[in-house]
């Protein structure tokens, strides 16, 4: 079955807006000094290196807005009108009740209230299937009707107690502990279920879509997220046109719709800044003590490295990665250093702001296909504003009994 042309232009769109400016959004400012892009525009790059790290936040969320010099607005335009999404339309959200509610975060609650308004099928679904449930809010929410329940969960401890939960509440729930990945995952899925995900990540809602497919499961509702979460180190697109794309993503590249924050508060902002800024001033220290003008990669710290003052941070990262010792420096001029280069790489990163949501949709988009070739019919739409989470588009599909003579993906 062909795609709707809505769809797959929108995704062929996208994908030569992709293609076309891959200069601009592949190069990470973080690890690259200077960026490719900067020799072609330079009056772009000069106004973005002038600019404070306080201004560089208040356009994070909003890049297409920044009043920046050419070629900025123009791309602004085009990254803003390829990525448009209407929002789903709403059934009744009931607030979550009150002894569902224990144990759940007001931001998921609120998720979950949004994700469930927007399922609104042909035929009101009889069993749900919650994949990656934790400990099945967002089952036991959809369920509260009467409809059947099963989580699916690989942690134990969350099995358990997302069953305790479930018996307290009188909810009939089956709680299986399961890896979604593994061979038998298909064994849980039948044809009756309706499989839902919110926030699954990577391969974990790639496999949910495949298996669904496989097992003719008539409808399914993900809302993806971290599509870096992969084992690919090179994307395998879904679809037929997602293969036929000379586009070719990394690991990386999958991380960028995920740079956007929204959600972290003002004590996690203060600590990220302070984690980057210091990472960075350590970068510019590298570069000299291994006499190479590269990035260095380093590892994930814990957080107590930040206690330590900004000269033993430099001289115990130094010997961690098994670096000539710094000796003596001006360790003042150093850390101020990390953070103007912050404030660079913040300001520099706008440029790739603008296609944070382009390549998700592109993502979302080659999933959509795939379930259109297997003769589903898919809406793709916002189900909460993206200030309650920024990964908030959802999937949803629906496939009649009169579809027959699909192809099933390999």
């Amino acid at each position: 079955m062909s795609a709707a042309p809505n769809l797959l232009e929108r995704f062929q769109a996208l994908d030569r807006f992709l293609t076309a400016h891959q200069s601009l959004w592949r190069p990470r400012p973080f690890v690259c000094q200077t960026l490719p892009w900067e020799a072609e525009h330079p009056e772009l790059a000069a106004w973005l290196r002038s600019r404070s790290l306080a201004d560089a936040e208040a356009a994070h969320n909003q890049p297409t807005t920044l009043g920046a010099p050419a070629p900025f607005p123009e791309l602004a335009h085009l990254a803003d009108r390829l990525s448009h999404l209407d929002a789903l339309p709403a059934g009744e959200s009931p607030a979550m009740d009150h002894r569902h509610a224990v144990d759940v975060p007001g931001r998921k609650a609120l998720q979950i209230q949004a994700f469930g308004a927007r399922l609104r099928f042909a035929e009101a679904p009889t069993h749900w299937l919650d994949w990656c449930a934790g400990k099945g809010h967002l089952g036991r929410y959809l369920a509260r009707d009467g409809a059947a329940l099963t989580c699916l969960e690989w942690d134990e401890m969350l099995v358990q107690a997302g069953a305790h939960m479930s018996e307290r509440l009188g909810i009939p729930a089956r709680h299986r502990c399961q890896d979604v990945l593994a061979a038998d995952a298909g064994e849980q899925l039948q044809a009756t279920h309706t499989p839902v995900a919110l926030h699954a990540c990577g391969d974990l809602h790639v496999r949910l879509l495949r298996l669904s497919v496989a097992k003719g499961c008539r409808q399914l509702a993900i809302a993806p997220c971290c599509y870096n979460r992969t084992q690919d180190e090179i994307y395998v697109p879904l679809s037929e046109a997602g293969r036929a794309t000379a586009l070719q993503l990394s690991r990386d590249d999958l991380g960028l719709p995920l740079s956007e924050t929204v959600t972290a508060g003002a004590r996690e902002r203060r600590n990220r800044d302070q984690s980057m800024a210091w990472r960075l001033g350590f970068d510019l220290l590298q570069r000299r003590l291994r006499q190479q003008d590269d990035y260095l990669p380093t590892p994930s710290l814990p957080s107590a490295w930040l206690k330590k003052g900004f000269a033993d941070y430099c001289r115990d990262l130094a010997a961690l990665k098994q670096l000539p010792a710094p000796g003596g420096q001006d360790w003042a001029a150093q850390e101020r250093a990390g953070w103007q280069r912050l404030a660079e790489v913040r300001n520099l990163e706008l440029v790739r702001g603008l296609f944070r949501r382009p390549l998700e949709l592109w993502l979302l988009l080659d999933r959509a296909l795939l379930l259109e070739e297997q003769g589903y019919r898919v809406h793709l739409g916002t189900f909460c504003p993206s200030e309650l989470t920024p990964r908030n588009i959802l999937l949803l599909a629906e496939r009649s009994h009169s579809a027959q003579n699909v192809k099933r993906p390999e």
